[in-house]
């Protein structure tokens, strides 16, 4: 199975993707036809010419799965799947409505390469739960494609000591997630990615790193380069609270 997932698209002062061109191309490794699925956003014309336009050095010829009556059945010819970021509740409930779950977690399964970021990176998990976004639509299920056996949180942001912000940081809410599933979360901080190749899994991106939440333990700094194989081994308990009352 080969994955890249991104925890954002785009950088400050560069291009959409411009960040990780080098890992996109090396990630696609000679695939040059890529399914885009852009459900996550509004406006899908306007989301895949964006990508085309990235994508456009590096030689990739890109396809937006809403142009198709079957978008299932163009996955299923795809050499490269790629699903980008927005609402990840709009984004799931439009994978199931169409049947991209099946199709999607099929295809890679059956080495198509899968590409997300942001919501697309959360995709890529067991479930939403670990998700940042709010819940605009309802999907029919939390059920993802389940491609990993753990959950990411995209956009992992750090708490500021000196904010005025008083609500919960970001590590407290997968704290809280902890409280109720026995399942590591990793969170990719911006500019970071996570790349899959078979058994074989890495954290890149900048030195800012990611940072892995266990149950019953403190969080974990990861730094560039690490070897992160043995989360593809997990057993993932959901809904496994740590205390019942």
């Amino acid at each position: 199975m080969q994955l890249l997932l991104l925890s954002n698209s785009a950088a400050p002062g560069r291009g959409y993707l411009d960040h990780a061109l080098e890992e996109i191309a090396s990630a696609l490794d000679g695939a040059r036809r890529l399914v885009f699925v852009p459900y996550a956003l509004a406006d899908h014309d306007g989301y895949t010419a964006k990508v085309a336009t990235a994508l456009e050095p590096l030689g990739v010829e890109v396809t937006g799965a809403h142009t198709a009556d079957d978008p299932a059945g163009l996955v299923r010819g795809a050499q490269a799947v790629f699903v980008g970021g927005g609402n990840s509740f709009r984004l799931l409930k439009a994978l199931h409505e169409r049947d991209l779950v099946r199709a999607i977690r099929e295809r890679v399964t059956a080495g198509a390469v899968y590409m997300g970021s942001s919501a697309g990176t959360n995709m890529a998990c067991p479930t939403l739960r670990t998700s940042n976004d709010m819940p605009i639509v309802q999907p029919p299920t939390f059920e993802a494609l389940g491609l990993l056996p753990f959950q990411i949180n995209p956009h992992y942001l750090d708490a500021e000591p000196d904010t005025a912000h008083m609500g919960e940081s970001r590590a407290l809410r997968l704290e809280q997630f902890l409280e109720e599933n026995d399942v590591p979360v990793v969170g990719l901080r911006e500019g970071t990615w996570l790349r899959r190749d078979a058994d074989r899994l890495t954290l890149g991106g900048i030195d800012a790193g990611a940072i892995l939440f266990r149950r019953d333990e403190d969080p974990a700094e990861l730094r560039p380069g690490a070897d992160l194989s043995a989360l593809l081994r997990e057993e993932s308990r959901f809904d496994s609270a740590a205390h019942s009352s």
